[in-house]
């Protein structure tokens, strides 16, 4: 037991009188993190955080608040009654991720305060795991059980220095000092939400010292998203979502009003503000379960019949005889699923039925002919027919045998868009239909609350061809807060990247439901010489152990990744060439077959660049060479032999 937890009283409530005024602390269970708590000094001021890893400054007292309705606060100059410090002592096994059990024990301060004036009780919770920290408020009493919100003023002052990689609603990133965010946005996609300069969780930020964080948010339920605003030279604040990210322009009408009020009905907890914490940018991709494992856990019961896998597009011109031919590609290629995709059961927009496709699609025998093939059916459905008709279509689906439905064009902001979107997961999860929702949304640990939330988009990716350094940015920041629904495309004439560099993909980013060949036909893939199809063939989407080899944000990444016995490393550079030298003490004992997917000659455009295939046998002890092309990449397949 660390010193903190003796003194503080571990599982017990201490009187405020004993600790006084000086800062509580939690540790973490390794003892490396420590999370403070400095209550107000008196009237007026504010309770402060912070936090430090291996004794560097993560970042410095920075005010805890929540905004009344009223627009005053709730925190400054509330008087501290009690507080412990107690362990959370889990490890879960999620039934898929980037582990096979999470670690999910931490130890908790929780110091409860009174605002006297207006007749709150509250607690400011702070957690201490392994590989971050959090902080959250409890809601314990308010007049009438019910409290009238505003906004939250929850903040972060980092040590002098520091640099944030920031977007907003699948934009460019931009590098920039806490006090200066102001990523750029999209003119098509901001226009109906919150304004001003904003950016969207998560946010990569490197401190002076060298830390590695990532600003992210977990359990959000029944609470507006969060997103990030500068708050002075070297501090970021929350800002809660009053407006629905991409509500106009898209799938028909909807009510967009603003939403600058929200109630909540006491007890209450706010989603947790999560601080990854790693000693370099590479290991932060280890840590990402942390986000899952503070979430609410499992509502849904028996969650077997939940599997991840691949999955292939079914486009337009829709016919059964096309949809067929889908099939069997989908088999060939080994794939767990497939997509039918906008349109297939009207135009999408609000009088479409989406429980009756379209002249000339035979559903049943093309799901029969899925299902004896091993392949599960999955059925795309706008956002309006979900939500004038979602008894239906459950019913239909569940009737017709399909195994999940992909919801495009959903809103997410507000309390009331949270609201819809964990109802829908929900009654999804209770037809035994897996969920994949798109458009401008934000990982925060539902998959763990509601596991048939297997995929969710939020991402600038294969729908936009983004350029290499965005995806060499990606895996340290999106892709940290959860599942990343990025569209993988192959041989495409509007890549920015080489072959490899797409291969290398589907390990280094973590998506359960992994959707490949995004723009392709089976036909392109008709007569053979495609041998480095095999490692797509073979990659699994949900993992046992996750091992993080190398990394520097916008510029490389190197990732292995095991399923049972058999290892998987994929490596992506941005625009520039390099040599990436890896060690594979990540392998067992023995002798390994490395199948190695290569960058081959660098071509006048990044996608002409070849891929090479070659064999060689390593050990433990062996260290590669990963030659990589500009935009390239490289994928790795480690057997026994």
């Amino acid at each position: 037991m660390s010193g903190a937890l003796a003194a503080a009283g571990v599982g017990s409530l201490a009187p405020a009188h004993a600790a006084g005024r000086a800062p509580l602390e939690a540790r973490s269970p390794n003892g490396a993190l420590v999370v403070r708590l400095d209550p107000p000094s008196g009237p007026g001021d504010f309770p402060r955080w912070s936090a430090s890893f291996g004794g560097k400054p993560i970042f410095e007292p920075s005010r805890l608040a929540l905004v009344l309705s009223d627009g005053r606060l709730l925190g400054p100059g509330a008087v501290l009654t009690s507080h412990r410090v107690h362990a959370h002592s889990e490890q879960w096994r999620p039934p898929y991720g980037i582990a096979e059990s999470y670690d999910a024990s931490r130890n908790l301060l929780e110091a409860r305060f009174e605002d006297r004036e207006r007749g709150i009780a509250f607690s400011i919770v702070l957690a201490a795991h392994d590989d971050g920290v959090a902080v959250r408020y409890v809601l314990h009493e308010a007049p009438g059980g019910r409290l009238a919100l505003g906004g939250e003023a929850t903040e972060l002052c980092f040590p002098a220095g520091a640099r944030v990689w920031s977007s907003r609603d699948e934009g460019e990133y931009q590098v920039s000092a806490p006090g200066d965010i102001a990523p750029v946005p999209h003119p098509d996609l901001t226009r109906s939400t919150d304004q001003g300069p904003l950016a969207d969780p998560p946010l990569h930020v490197a401190t002076r010292e060298g830390l590695a964080l990532c600003v992210c948010e977990s359990d959000r339920l029944h609470y507006p998203r969060m997103m990030v605003r500068s708050a002075g030279a070297d501090t970021i604040a929350t800002h809660l979502m009053r407006f629905p990210g991409r509500a106009t322009g898209y799938s028909g009408p909807g009510d967009t009003h603003a939403a600058p009020v929200f109630t909540v009905e006491t007890p209450f907890e706010t989603p947790w503000r999560v601080v990854l914490v790693a000693a370099e940018p590479a290991k932060l991709i280890e840590k990402a379960g942390l986000i899952p494992s503070i979430a609410t856990p499992n509502r849904l019961g028996d969650v077997s019949w939940i599997r991840p896998g691949r999955a292939f597009r079914i486009r337009k011109p829709y016919t059964t005889e096309r949809a067929l031919a889908c099939v069997d590609f989908a088999a060939r290629r080994k794939l767990d699923f497939v997509e039918f995709d906008a349109h297939w059961y009207g135009d999408g927009t609000d009088p479409s039925d989406a429980t009756v496709p379209i002249a000339g699609l035979d559903m049943a025998r093309i799901i029969a002919a899925a299902k004896g093939r091993g392949i599960g059916m999955i059925l795309y459905v706008d956002r309006v027919p979900a939500m004038r008709q979602l008894d239906a279509i459950l019913a239909t689906y569940r009737d017709w045998g399909v195994a999940g439905i992909k919801f495009g064009f959903v809103w997410e902001g507000r309390q009331e868009d949270v609201d819809f979107i964990y109802d829908l997961v929900r009654r999804c999860g209770e037809h035994r239909l897996l969920v994949n929702l798109h458009d401008n949304l934000r990982p925060a640990g539902l998959e763990r609350t509601l596991p048939n939330y297997v995929a969710l988009e939020g991402v600038r990716g294969n729908e936009q061809f983004p350029t290499a350094r965005h995806n060499v940015t990606l895996p340290f920041t999106r892709a940290l807060g959860g599942p990343i629904d990025y569209t993988i495309c192959y041989a495409h004439e509007r890549n920015q990247t080489t072959n490899a560099h797409q291969l290398a993909m589907a390990a280094v980013y973590y998506n359960p439901l992994t959707f490949l060949y995004w723009y392709d036909e089976p036909a392109k893939y008709d007569g053979g010489g495609w041998p480095e199809l095999r490692w797509f063939d073979e990659c699994p989407t949900s993992w046992h152990e996750t091992r993080a080899l190398a990394g520097a944000v916008g510029e490389y990444v190197a990732v292995a990744r095991r399923h049972g016995q058999r290892w998987f490393l994929g490596a992506m550079t941005n625009e520039d060439a390099r040599v990436l030298t890896v060690p594979l003490d990540f392998l067992g004992a023995g002798r390994w077959r490395a199948q190695i997917f290569a960058d081959g000659p660098p071509a006048v455009q990044a996608r002409q660049t070849p891929v090479v295939i070659r064999e060689v046998t390593v050990t433990a002890g062996d260290r590669l060479d990963l030659a990589l092309a500009p935009s390239g990449g490289q994928a790795i397949l480690f057997e026994r032999g």
